[in-house]
């Protein structure tokens, strides 16, 4: 299970529809277990694919110095979140072959019809659904 607080899943909705037609992305921290993840904030990534309307791709440098702020704040990785503009919320095929973070969450946002949130937690040969939950 994928758990967030209200304020970190508001982040990500609202990060989404600043992106308009282009997929956004980011880290999630907080809490990483195992079998079940905490997420208490969200860092925004700059999305660096050639073609952000279909595709992201972290910034390289930017996501370290991501991972390193999360970490030196006390927090875990808990996973990475995108969006698909145009829905759906599960991976498309080059999110499942680009994915590396084997028991990390990967969530993304889909705005087709009401925001929705999804999350999959890379298993290394695929991902598995996991259900998202929302406090408050």
């Amino acid at each position: 299970m994928l758990s967030f607080t209200r304020d970190a899943y508001d982040a990500i909705v609202r990060h989404g529809h600043g992106g308009g037609d282009r997929e956004v992305c980011g880290v999630l921290a907080g809490d990483y277990g195992d079998g079940e993840s905490h997420v208490t904030d969200v860092s925004p990534v700059e999305n660096a694919a050639d073609t952000p309307q279909t595709r992201y791709a972290m910034d390289p440098e930017e996501l370290l110095a991501v991972i390193d702020h999360v970490e030196d704040a006390g927090s875990d990785v808990v996973g990475f979140y995108h969006t698909h503009p145009a829905g759906p919320t599960h991976p498309s095929t080059t999110d499942v072959d680009r994915a590396t973070w084997r028991g990390y969450s990967y969530a993304i946002c889909a705005f087709d019809g009401h925001p929705f949130l999804g999350s999959w937690r890379w298993r290394g040969g695929g991902f598995a659904g996991e259900r998202v939950a929302i406090e408050g």
